[in-house]
């Protein structure tokens, strides 16, 4: 796994590095991952789910979450040439701590809840539904360059041959500042 991460960094650095987190501009540049679907959009209370997705009085719904404000960059990666989805969302969470997050939840497996439910209404992309057992799913907190963000990792597989991250980027809206501001910098 330390020759992927390294593969990754390389890429990385090789167009210039990145100002936050980074995990966009390093899998933008990882040769092995192909982008499906990018979106950048502005959030008010979006929800960032720190528990489990499970079903409550009929309703789907994480066990914990947290509501933030501010910029969600969205991408959805599919990971070729014999790559995991795992081992790159691996890489992807090495760097994030080398950087400094901080960890608020992870889950794997079916522990993370239903697959389809995390594809569908959780990130809106179809493609990423697979095996329940090959889901990974993480949130990041880090503080870098006077911002805070929310980094959301997740990992699918639907076959050895189908396997995709999807990540979700959120520059959180500073106190005091009003968002058209904050967008323009």
């Amino acid at each position: 796994m330390r020759g992927l991460g390294l593969l990754m960094l390389l890429a990385a650095h090789a167009r210039g590095g990145a100002a936050g987190p980074g995990v966009l501009e390093t899998l933008e540049a990882f040769p092995h991952a192909e982008s499906m679907e990018r979106r950048e959009l502005r959030v008010i209370d979006h929800q960032v789910g720190l528990g489990a997705l499970q079903k409550i009085h009929g309703d789907w719904e994480f066990r914990d979450s947290e509501r933030l404000s501010g910029l969600l960059t969205r991408e959805t990666f599919r990971i070729v040439d014999g790559f995991a989805a795992a081992q790159v969302l691996a890489s992807l969470e090495e760097q994030l701590v080398e950087r400094g997050s901080r960890l608020l939840f992870r889950c794997e497996g079916r522990a993370c809840g239903h697959a389809a439910q995390w594809a569908n209404r959780v990130f809106g992309q179809r493609v990423l539904y697979g095996r329940a057992d090959e889901q990974r799913y993480r949130v990041h907190a880090l503080q870098r360059d006077g911002r805070e963000w929310r980094v959301v990792l997740y990992a699918g597989a639907r076959t050895s041959d189908r396997q995709y991250v999807h990540v979700d980027v959120l520059a959180l809206e500073r106190a005091g500042e009003d968002s058209a501001t904050q967008l323009e910098e």
